[in-house]
């Protein structure tokens, strides 16, 4: 651990956290000092993944909200509060053109991505505004800017994560809670089980970079957005596509 870690004293949420960015984002909060709690559908593969760390493991579907108000509770009656929350669960759907997509696909995507987004940050707004204090950072997408083809309903969730990102971020400015998102290019994690290798590939030719993002430089990205030291920066939208975003 740092001599001064950034987490002190600080209990962070992370949706999400067995696996991907969500993982390399709770390893790199535990080594600043954070306690920490992950929130996520397979409570079994978040234990096994973090293995012999002192985590608070959830079991939680965040586009519920009853499920998402009862990982709060549980998490505040361990803990005592949040002051973090990384939103980092999601889904990346089929593969395939608007005119072949599968209208229930679509429903869940956008339920898990887009309202599971809206259900974390709600249930962890009252807290934070009492304390006066918290930092909250949702992973939108590249698809979220620039649309991804054959992936709708995945580009249509992650551009709506960005928009209440600014919203929700303009709403608690006063309160020093900052609420910022970022815009990953592909990481190669386990949502690349979801796609096809066609789709793959031409998410790989976008990257001027030539490479897929890595986990750790995601989390170290987030981390700070996470941490006090992201005093000012609030509704934003910060870049993580390896050059491929053109704005």
């Amino acid at each position: 651990m740092p001599e001064n870690p950034k987490f002190s004293d600080r209990v962070a949420v992370v949706t999400g956290g067995a696996q991907g960015i969500g993982l390399a984002v709770v390893k790199a909060l535990l080594a600043e000092g954070a306690q920490v709690a992950v929130w996520d559908m397979n409570p079994d593969a978040a234990q096994s993944a973090l293995d012999g760390q002192a985590v608070l493991v959830v079991g939680c579907d965040i586009a519920d909200w009853e499920s998402v108000q009862s990982a709060t509770r549980e998490t505040e009656a361990h803990y005592g509060r949040i002051d973090v929350l990384v939103n980092s669960a999601g889904i990346a759907g089929p593969n395939t053109t608007v005119e072949d997509y599968d209208n229930n696909a679509w429903q869940q995507i956008i339920q898990i991505n887009l309202t599971g987004t809206y259900f974390t940050n709600k249930s962890v707004i009252t807290g934070m505004k009492a304390r006066g204090y918290g930092r909250i950072v949702n992973i939108a997408s590249i698809a979220g800017k620039e649309g991804n083809p054959n992936a709708c309903a995945y580009s249509a969730s992650k551009a709506g994560v960005i928009g209440f990102t600014k919203s929700l971020g303009k709403e608690l400015a006063g309160f020093d809670i900052g609420v910022n998102c970022v815009t990953p290019a592909a990481a190669r994690t386990p949502i690349f089980d979801q796609m096809s290798q066609e789709h793959i590939d031409y998410m790989l030719s976008k990257i001027p970079r030539n490479r897929f993002l890595e986990v750790d430089e995601a989390a170290r990205m987030i981390v700070w957005l996470a941490s006090a030291e992201n005093s000012f920066s609030t509704g934003a939208v910060f870049d993580l596509s390896g050059g491929r975003a053109t704005y």
